[in-house]
């Protein structure tokens, strides 16, 4: 999941709109995210996976390399569990061998995460919403997407009254229950993007325009789950989702995984439909949705029955049960070797998938997250070359980060070393190739001590920290780090900026845009060597830095005071 610095409401505007092609913003001609894709196989069919000859300095040239080889079309977009993406983290686990890494995982280079692939049959596969009897008609993709997390062939309800639970959340913290005095055992719930806080950001509830884990999706479904709904929808909004529908359609469709482990409180429907699709249901159950919308964002808010209107589903799935890997590395201290700073990046994508508004259906993610994993494994080759840390250095490329953060998930619950003895992280999840910024953006800004460390890093470089510009569309907790902060450990997500050094602020933002309506968790996503990788070289040199400091130090980064995940942190060093 790549996070967008500089998204503003017109651009959601702009991708809810669906505007084609021609009309779609130009990014200014500088701007090489806009640029059209070469061939994405970059070495001879005999000379396959290849070999790097990388310097051990932190270099673009070095950058564009492996980058371009994790792009390439012959890995496939690197879908877990597949052939070609498994290649991609032998070819990484290769390449940190070769400069000097050790391997550290449960089975030499690999941690194996069991996985269950889900693949909804569409033809045999059924959705649809009734009002008095008479089916709306929802298409797969078009208005609708659904599945199953239920490791079941076969999953169906049937007639399910359906009720809008408004934002779908339970936080007594906030003082704060959409079910209160509802029961929807058995009944389909119909749920809001993001959480009360973003609808009125100065009101005080939650964390303003600043997205809470109550936010997410995967808590909305949890929750519904505990509550004992047989379906869950949740209403797609571009901009409190801060992703347009293309990415809902091609992410929610195909192939779904999750892990291999005794499930819990699973809703057994789950699905989004569109912003269009909920109006006309409002509307026919005599009902006003951007009323209910309003009121849903006020404390007392109450459920409300959408009378007459009902859910039926049958789900035919294919299961797969199949092994993907963590690609775990190290370097050892020379003084603490039982400390360890924490490198991760995820290298999976979306593997291939059929696209009927697209050349072809290979979903490259040369940005998300082939630009992450090479600058982890340029700061891996920095630290293997260079001199001994005195503490030691870990580097995870987990997998299956873009069908829920699950390899990083597996990681922080079963960890190869012990959580406590995991000094800091940072994380690295999609850079844009726009060149060299003034700033560093920072992703939940505030959070912890890393922070400090980072800044003076900066401004001795003459650069500075910048908050994330859309915290409302809660990026913090869409990232692999959140797996190890919802453990405890301190984490930092940061890079590339919102002002560039040359063009300013409008030329990321627009390059940002283009993307976004473009690229993102698309087939466009393909790697261009006339990249400008200056940007992603200075903030992987700047983040090198951040963790070397760490490595050779014998402090201890904590959460600051009143973080959600200070206890926690408290709580495991205790023990230490």
């Amino acid at each position: 999941m790549l996070r967008f610095w500089t998204l503003t409401a017109a651009a959601a505007l702009l991708a809810a709109c669906g505007e084609p092609a021609a009309n779609e913003p130009a990014a200014p001609a500088e701007a090489p995210v806009e640029e059209a894709a070469p061939e994405t196989s970059t070495t001879d069919a005999g000379d396959w996976p290849p070999v790097g000859e990388t310097s051990a300095e932190i270099t673009a040239d070095d950058l564009h390399f492996r980058i371009s080889v994790l792009a390439d079309d012959r890995f496939e977009g690197r879908a877990p569990g597949t052939e070609s993406g498994e290649r991609s983290a032998q070819w990484i686990a290769d390449e940190l061998a070769r400069v000097g890494v050790q391997p550290a995982g449960t089975e030499g280079w690999y941690q194996p995460v069991p996985l269950i692939e889900a693949t909804l049959d569409e033809e045999r596969s059924t959705l649809d919403i009734s009002i008095n009897g008479e089916p709306m008609g929802l298409g797969m993709r078009r208005d609708a997407v659904y599945w199953t997390e239920n490791p079941e062939e076969h999953v169906s309800i049937a007639d399910t009254e359906l009720v809008f639970v408004g934002y779908g959340v339970v936080a007594p913290e906030y003082g704060w229950n959409d079910y209160d005095g509802i029961d929807v055992e058995g009944k389909t719930v119909v749920i809001l993007v993001n959480d009360p806080g973003y609808a009125d950001p100065d009101a005080g509830r939650f964390n303003g325009e600043a997205m809470t884990y109550y936010g997410r999706w995967t808590y909305k479904y949890e929750e519904a789950g505990r509550q004992g709904a047989a379906g869950a929808i949740i209403v797609h909004q571009t901009e409190p989702a801060s992703y347009g529908w293309d990415v809902v359609a091609s992410s929610w469709s195909g192939p779904q995984f999750t892990l291999d482990m005794p499930p819990s409180d699973l809703v057994p429907v789950q699905g989004w439909v569109q912003l269009d699709v909920a109006r006309r249901l409002f509307e026919a159950t005599g009902q006003d949705f951007d009323a209910l919308a309003e009121a849903a964002a006020e404390p007392g808010f109450t459920p409300v029955a959408l009378e007459g209107a009902t859910m039926s589903a049958e789900l035919h799935t294919d299961l797969r049960r199949l092994t993907s890997n963590n690609v775990v590395g190290v370097i050892e201290g020379s003084e603490a070797p039982d400390e360890y700073v924490l490198l991760m990046a995820h290298w999976d994508h979306l593997g291939v998938r059929l696209n009927f508004a697209a050349d072809n259906d290979i979903y490259n993610g040369a940005v998300d997250n082939a630009t992450g994993t090479a600058a982890i494994m340029e700061m891996a080759e920095a630290f293997a070359r260079g001199e001994q840390p005195r503490r030691s250095v870990l580097f995870v490329a987990v997998t299956a980060e873009e069908q829920g953060l699950l390899g990083s998930a597996w990681f922080g619950a079963n960890p190869t070393v012990p959580l406590n003895s995991i000094v800091a992280g940072l994380n690295i999840d999609g850079e844009l190739p726009v060149g060299r910024t003034e700033d560093v953006v920072v992703v939940g800004y505030g959070a912890s001590q890393i922070e400090d460390i980072l800044r003076e890093e900066a401004e001795a470089r003459g650069r500075y920290l910048t908050p994330d510009p859309n915290p409302e569309a809660g990026y913090f907790y869409r990232s692999d780090h959140v797996s190890l902060a919802r453990v405890g450990v301190p984490m930092l997500y940061a890079g590339g900026g919102s002002v560039h050094v040359e063009h300013g602020r409008d030329y990321v933002e627009r390059a940002a845009l283009a993307y976004r309506v473009n690229r993102y968790h698309q087939p466009a996503d393909e790697y261009n060597p006339d990249w400008d990788l200056s940007g992603l070289e200075e903030d992987s040199r700047l983040l090198y830095t951040v963790a070397r400091r760490m490595a050779d130090s014998d402090e201890w980064p904590n959460w600051y005071e009143g973080n959600e995940f200070r206890g926690l942190r408290d709580a495991m060093m205790e023990n230490r």
